[in-house]
């Protein structure tokens, strides 16, 4: 079983009383979208149970003080994840557009903790980054509850404490043009710019997930379960929908069914000979649709606003911003 949390959906906030605190979404409906709602400025104020203690512990508590939200942050700080990991080429039809052959290995890369940004940031497009190159990737993020070493596949979520969902920005000129990158490709690099690592709006437990999965495979439950559970309704990792929007205008839209590698796959293939300490976030690969592969190409421009949906998770937003 995942790694046991009180909290269903996580949050980090700017509260009434200007302060920053973590909770755990008050809703009653468990397809509440917390991004959408907080983009739209909803008539009926976001509100959460402030949560105590690290909130990827299974040591934390969820208190009974309840704040309204003035601002949603992203869910982690640059402080807050000691590893990240990122999936390259995890999609087929994402190979297709970049005429890659399929890997017999999950392609990995990291990127550094300055990449880390939170819903409704701007993200600075660096001069170096800006003509014609900026790009995006909708990715399931995962969230590592407890440290992992050498794990296998069968055992893998053992070890997740939740998802989000992530935007694995890319520089495409310094990540694939020979005369910049080299020979191979320089995936960290153009990568791992301040910022290139939205992420948002929630982190939805893992564990409620896992007893969604059992609870809803029975047929006469899945009323009673939307009804009486008031939890997120991830039932399965592998079957969540990924929806990127662009200025409102639809760029990739798939499901992470179509993965190559699953997500135990990549926690197993990640955690061989080294460990990845509790807290630490693997993103998942992305789908066709990036704006590199359009004809003619869309790159991320100034003023852009990117919107990434993946079901049962909820919305990310974020501005684009050249500086």
């Amino acid at each position: 079983m995942p790694v046991k949390v009180p909290w269903s959906r996580l949050i980090r906030f700017i509260a009434s009383d200007d302060q920053i605190y973590y909770g755990d979404v008050i809703t009653d409906d468990p397809d509440f979208d917390v991004g959408a709602a907080a983009a739209n400025r909803a008539a009926t104020p976001v509100r959460a149970k402030v949560v105590v203690g690290d909130p990827f512990s299974k040591d934390c508590e969820v208190t009974e003080r309840v704040d309204t939200v003035k601002k949603l942050l992203g869910p982690f700080s640059r402080q807050d994840a000691p590893v990240i990991r990122c999936i390259g080429g995890n999609y087929a039809e994402h190979l297709d557009e970049l005429n890659y052959k399929r890997p017999s290995h999950p392609i990995m890369f990291p990127k550094t903790p300055n990449a880390v940004a939170g819903y409704g940031d701007d993200v600075v497009i660096p001069k170096i980054a800006q003509d014609d190159q900026a790009d995006y990737e909708i990715e399931l993020a995962i969230v590592m509850g407890k440290d992992a070493l050498n794990v296998t596949a069968e055992e893998a979520y053992d070890y997740v404490v939740g998802y989000t969902v992530s935007n694995d920005m890319s520089t495409r000129k310094w990540q694939l043009d020979p005369e910049l990158a080299g020979a191979q490709p320089q995936m960290s690099f153009s990568k791992s710019f301040d910022g290139f690592l939205p992420m948002g709006p929630c982190v939805v437990s893992a564990e409620v997930g896992a007893f969604s999965r059992f609870f809803t495979s029975l047929p006469y439950a899945v009323g009673l379960a939307k009804k009486f559970l008031r939890c997120p309704s991830i039932k399965d990792p592998q079957s969540l929908s990924l929806l990127t929007r662009i200025n409102g205008q639809v760029r990739q839209k798939s499901s992470t069914k179509n993965m190559i590698f699953s997500v135990p796959e990549i926690i197993q293939h990640c955690s061989q000979g080294t460990t990845l300490q509790a807290g630490s976030i693997l993103t998942t690969g992305t789908p066709s649709g990036v704006g590199y592969r359009m004809d003619p190409p869309q790159y991320l421009q100034h003023g852009d606003c990117v919107e990434m949906t993946i079901g049962g998770i909820g919305t990310l937003v974020h501005g684009i911003v050249y500086a």
